[in-house]
């Protein structure tokens, strides 16, 4: 038995403190679930087996569950079950991953899957003391981004900045700043030629009671000679430093859903379905080597799914960083113009929880467009891990197949 994708709609992605900022993370989720199930209205929500839901964070608004919470705020009814997983910014594509292994199980028919992040509503936490009326300061931890409340044990060079951990794989891979704002400048055109062509019109959805219709960080002009002017954030000129804010992905907020059953569910979710969950990989390497992870972690998708990438046509790869992604690229040894062909998430932005769910949805979409045959969604994760999931177009033409 297979898993397949049906459906799929996502938020607009909005900036740090932007336009999103004023809503809550469990109703993001909620209106992404309820834009995606719009898209399939002859399906008994009463059938949906179970809701397996990504975030990130989990400490504030979201918390104790946000699964089976925007379930119930998308008016769900209380018998369809909800659970939330979390591996970082994997997610949203873990938890179709996890979903799809449950179907083809024949544990279950029907399954929502998706994923949201509000890095901007990400409260700071304070520990609780080992002593009661402790003498000194406590200090408050942001829990938007990174490493907090660190273990002592872990070894230093694990635990350094995520840029820092970049940076380090530039030096590794030999990849210049020029090739890192050029791959971010073409992320920004083409984010912006997709949504100037409609194709983002029918997988995005804008959240009731917000004026915002787009992502909001896409700059159509954006061009590799304006990005080299940004000073390096996380090194300084002096010390090498590439990263800027313009070749890393921003801070974000949003929510995506993707609906998944197996091939018999059709009749009852009223649809066809688009694609098929060919194969999937998990990959690991030492935590400051996260940007890296996804190599392998295609490598053993495609390798499940019996192909290699002289099959692929298509590749939705999360932009976490530009020099990431363009080591990723350099190891599979693909054609550039393969890869995040709308866009990517340097321009579109990247919601933690809910990344991985956006890169399985725009990748069905591209395959459905083109007519090829097979995809790889991938997604670098912090802590050294990656994840990937090879699509099969339901609808190839005859000539790819």
């Amino acid at each position: 038995m297979s898993a397949f994708l049906y459906a799929a709609a996502r938020t607009p992605f909005g900036r740090f403190n932007g336009a999103l900022a004023g809503v809550r993370p469990d109703d993001l989720a909620a209106a992404a679930i309820t834009s995606t199930l719009a898209r399939v209205p002859d399906l008994d929500r009463a059938a949906i087996d179970d809701v397996v839901w990504g975030n990130a964070n989990g400490a504030g608004e979201e918390n104790r569950n946000v699964g089976r919470m925007a379930a119930l705020l998308a008016g769900l009814p209380v018998s369809v079950p909800g659970v939330t997983v979390n591996r970082l910014c994997g997610s949203s594509l873990d938890a179709a991953m996890t979903a799809s292994r449950t179907i083809e199980s024949g544990d279950a028919e029907i399954v929502l899957t998706g994923g949201v992040e509000s890095m901007t509503r990400a409260p700071w936490v304070l520990p609780k003391p080992a002593k009661r009326f402790p003498a000194g300061d406590l200090t408050a931890v942001s829990t938007t981004l990174g490493w907090r409340l660190v273990n002592p044990r872990m070894p230093k060079e694990w635990t350094v900045s995520l840029g820092e951990a970049n940076e380090r794989l530039r030096e590794r891979f030999g990849i210049s700043r020029e090739r890192q704002d050029e791959f971010a400048a073409r992320s920004h055109r083409l984010a912006h030629a997709a949504w100037e062509s409609g194709f983002y019109d029918d997988l995005v959805a804008p959240v009731e009671g917000v004026d915002l219709t787009r992502d909001e960080g896409i700059r159509g002009g954006s061009t590799q000679q304006a990005l080299a002017g940004l000073e390096p954030v996380f090194r300084t000129p002096e010390q090498g430093g590439t990263i800027t804010a313009g070749n890393a992905s921003p801070l974000n907020d949003g929510a995506s859903a993707v609906l998944l059953g197996s091939e018999g569910a059709a009749a009852t979710i009223g649809a066809d379905p688009v694609a098929r969950i060919a194969g999937r990989g998990v990959m690991a390497l030492e935590p400051q080597a996260f940007g890296y992870a996804p190599v392998e972690a295609a490598n053993r998708a495609l390798a499940r799914a019996g192909i290699g990438w002289d099959q692929v046509g298509a590749v939705e790869l999360n932009e976490a960083f530009a020099v990431q992604s363009l080591a990723c690229l350099d190891a599979w040894k693909i054609d550039p113009c393969l890869v995040n062909q709308k866009g990517g998430a340097i321009a579109i932005g990247h919601p933690l929880g809910a990344s991985g769910g956006r890169v399985l949805a725009t990748l069905a979409k591209v395959l459905r467009e083109s007519g090829q045959r097979y995809g790889v969604a991938a997604i670098c994760i912090g802590v050294g891990q990656g994840l990937a999931v090879v699509l099969e177009n339901c609808g190839a033409t005859e000539a790819n197949r």
